[in-house]
């Protein structure tokens, strides 16, 4: 939807992503649109780069968010929860559901 003013769907995907999200790492994305993950991680870099995400270790893996000192957080935030509006609600369902929890103890 946005992919002419962003100039890449995966640059879209991943900022809705985060927008809903708040955070994740790049296989996570991937996974979750069902694309490559050269691409993803390919967009984060350029993201991280241009300052409008920031990313921090969590062990070995490396989380991405938006950075809160963007200048125009405010008006992407807006624009990308507009255009959540717009996905399909079985796409927003999955957006909104976040399963994260430790693994039971003595699994193998």
């Amino acid at each position: 939807m946005l992919e002419p003013l962003f100039g890449s769907v995966n640059r879209e995907r991943i900022l809705v992503y985060l927008v809903a999200r708040k955070e994740g790492y790049a296989r996570e994305i991937a996974r979750f649109f069902a694309t490559g993950l050269y691409p993803v991680q390919k967009q984060l870099e350029r993201l991280e780069f241009g300052g409008v995400l920031y990313s921090r270790k969590a062990g070995q893996t490396r989380l991405f968010g938006l950075n809160p000192r963007y200048p125009f957080l405010t008006e992407l935030t807006a624009l990308l929860q507009k255009t959540l509006e717009f996905y399909p609600p079985e796409e927003r369902q999955r957006l909104d559901k976040v399963r994260r929890r430790p693994r039971r103890k003595g699994k193998p």
